[in-house]
């Protein structure tokens, strides 16, 4: 396959069921790298673009430029075509030496309340508590968010950057609609299966999949990458997307880019079908 030959996804791509009727695609955009466009512009051409070629799962974070990466989204897209789903997180302060954990509910109310306003939204499709906060017990951050959900700002309620203990713990206290935790080949190499992927494949939600390319290492020296990536010409970052495709029928690739090209060739990896070689080429520690 060519690098960005013909991106209309395969039938056999399938779509990832979130809950409440909503459905998505099995790779959506990540919105971290949003602010490493060079203006709103080149960011609004980017966005436009992934819908065009059927993204309809956008993940963004009020951490993200301190609020822009939403403001960035909400500028390119309003009104928001039917379908479309946006995620955000909430759940970090910034510190002196960068990010806090702060899921406190006051912080979770008014850091909801923030994002709905800068998205121009009554609701948020699906909105992640961003990261556990050691000093506030879980169920009581995960409580606001079902109250908040009572209210109507949420529809859905995720979890990131948890443990797959954390993940059952949740489960007790509200529906979770998707887990969202970092996870690539390089670290299936160093840690083996993940117990967090393991647990969403049983209770049937979505795991979505942050750094699905090891911050662009992995397209630009991962060996094994390269060598799967010529037998199919192929990208690597496509082969790194294609195994993360092919580890559960859970998994759901976020790769965030700031090129149009990337854009096309990330979404053209559905199409990339992994032989046993290649996927014991690019296990092997």
């Amino acid at each position: 396959m060519g690098p960005t030959d013909d991106v209309t996804p395969p039938a056999a791509a399938g779509v990832l069921a979130l809950g409440d009727g909503v459905e998505v695609r099995r790779i959506g955009l990540g919105g971290g790298r949003l602010m490493g466009c060079p203006d709103d512009a080149s960011a609004a051409t980017l966005l436009q673009r992934a819908l065009d070629l059927g993204v309809n799962l956008i993940d963004t974070a009020d951490l993200y430029g301190r609020g822009r990466s939403e403001t960035r989204i909400a500028q390119a897209l309003r009104p928001y075509p039917g379908g479309l789903v946006i995620a955000t997180k909430g759940g970090f302060v910034a510190g002196p030496d960068g990010p806090v954990p702060d899921g406190s509910p006051a912080h979770l109310r008014a850091a909801c309340e923030a994002s709905l306003r800068r998205l121009g939204q009554e609701t948020i499709d699906l909105y992640f508590l961003h990261t556990p906060d050691p000093a506030v017990p879980l169920a009581e951050s995960l409580g606001e968010l079902a109250t908040l959900r009572t209210e109507g700002k949420i529809r859905l309620v995720g979890l990131s950057n948890v443990s797959a203990e954390q993940l059952a713990q949740a489960t007790s206290v509200l529906p979770v609609a998707a887990v969202q935790n970092p996870y690539n080949v390089r670290l299936r190499r160093r840690f083996g299966p993940d117990p967090v992927l393991a647990a969403c494949e049983r209770i049937g939600i979505p795991f979505m999949a942050y750094t699905p390319l090891a911050a662009g290492r992995l397209a630009q020296v991962d060996e094994a990458a390269r060598r799967v990536a010529a037998r199919h010409d192929a990208t690597p970052g496509q082969v790194a997307l294609a195994w993360l495709l092919g580890q559960s029928d859970m998994t759901l690739p976020i790769p965030g880019t700031t090129s149009v090209h990337h854009l096309e060739q990330n979404l053209a990896a559905e199409k990339l079908q992994l032989g046993a070689e290649d996927l014991a080429e690019l296990e092997r520690r």
